[in-house]
């Protein structure tokens, strides 16, 4: 019972916040809410260039609000040691345990706050860093300094959490982080709804959906990164080979106007909808419901919540091999994968569904294996702070080091 556990501060921190909404975010989100049910929950976070009222949260914001402006991204630097207010706000919060989304500024902060005060620091490891290092600086020099900066910060940690094997692997074997780790999956807030038969038939007027079109459905930024040009030009495949088919792009990014003109050259208007943002969780939550698959192909995203909502309605997720966000989908089983071109992606999708049975038995797999609420993961991480915590004090606040792969 939640009444009975023990109340730990917990210091969340993250380096960009809300009005921005990415995965990360959404991750910490759900983490803040679901802890401060029976926890003190903090999160530290950047100032952002629109305003955003944090009373509308039911956790403790702190923001830092020096920041260096960062002209050709959509978000700033958070200079936290320039800001005496939220420095005085940290020390003040007399934390129990760091958890740290992000190894730059203001997680390096939580991570020096932890070592003063001889408190554990954990991390979780969302990003593919070198990956975003070697698109802004183009030198593989600097790429690898920057890499072995982040990874100085995070051995400091008493354990890292890596969302998927795949993802583990990478930080231990490429990055050579010799932090204790363990995988920490992430979740979704999605319960499934029993929608009526007239819900469908209703989201079916709305948008024009035939009883013989496949749906498909990508949700995320409209970003190159994320691969919506790939989907693009699998989905102009699909339909030069005959398919009949509706495609949903939810969300909204910097690519959109790109992407739409790309779509009318690809003459897919009819086929192709613009849903925009949807921050309603009832009416995103009927995409899936409706959809045949969720197409995810993103080279960016370590794992994607993506697959885990679609699961809640046993709607699986067709990916590439090899890449992150597929690294707990497995072909043909839970999920589909393809090589990484846009006809082998294509032709998965359509191998899909030639077999009526087997596709039944994927989405029935889908839900099984990867549907997982953030009750049960946030259960899961409480159990690991207290462990922690635990061991900590055993080792006389000194960080136990990782075995050796």
């Amino acid at each position: 019972m939640e009444e009975n556990k023990e109340k730990l501060k917990v210091g969340l921190f993250i380096d960009t916040w809300f009005p921005m909404v990415d995965g990360v975010i959404m991750v910490v989100d759900n983490y803040a809410r679901r802890l401060s049910k029976f926890c003190d929950v903090v999160v530290f976070a950047p100032e952002g260039r629109k305003k955003f009222d944090d009373s509308t949260l039911p956790y403790k914001v702190v923001r830092c609000k020096k920041k260096f402006k960062l002209g050709f991204l959509d978000y700033d630097l958070p200079l936290p040691n320039a800001d005496r207010a939220f420095k005085k706000a940290l020390e003040d919060a007399k934390l129990d345990i760091v958890h740290i989304h992000s190894p730059f500024s203001i997680g390096k902060m939580g991570v020096m706050y932890a070592k003063k005060h001889n408190i554990p620091a954990v991390a979780t490891m969302h990003s593919q860093y070198k990956q975003d290092f070697k698109k802004a600086v183009k030198l593989k020099c600097l790429t690898n300094i920057m890499v072995a900066t982040i990874i100085n910060t995070l051995n400091k940690c008493t354990e890292c959490f890596a969302v998927n094997e795949g993802v583990e692997n990478l930080f231990v074997k490429e990055y050579k982080l010799k932090a204790k780790t363990s995988v920490l999956y992430n979740a979704t807030d999605l319960v499934k709804i029993d929608f009526k038969e007239q819900d469908f038939k209703d989201f079916d007027n709305k948008y024009g959906i035939t009883p013989e079109e496949k749906v498909f459905v990508f949700v995320g930024r409209i970003i190159e990164l994320k691969n919506v040009f790939f989907i693009a030009k699998a989905l102009k495949k699909l339909k030069e080979d005959g398919l009949s088919f509706k495609m949903f792009y939810v969300g909204s990014g910097p690519d959109l106007e790109k992407l739409k003109k790309k779509i009318a050259q690809y003459g897919l208007e009819n086929n192709v909808v613009f849903a925009g943002k949807i921050t309603n969780r009832d009416e995103m939550a009927m995409f899936y419901a409706r959809s045949n698959l969720t197409l995810f192909p993103s080279i960016y995203d370590t794992d994607g919540l993506i697959k885990y909502e679609a699961a809640c309605y046993s709607t699986p997720t067709a990916s590439v091999k090899g890449f992150l966000c597929a690294s707990n989908i497995k072909d043909g089983v839970n999920g589909y994968l393809s090589d990484y071109s846009v006809e082998s992606f294509a032709k998965r999708i359509e191998d899909v569904f030639k077999d009526e049975k087997e596709y039944a038995k994927v989405c029935e797999n889908a839900h099984k294996d990867l549907y997982n609420t953030w009750d049960k993961s946030i259960d899961e991480l409480y159990a690991k702070y207290l462990a922690i915590c635990k061991g900590f004090k055993t080792m006389g606040g000194k960080t136990k080091k990782a075995k050796k792969i």
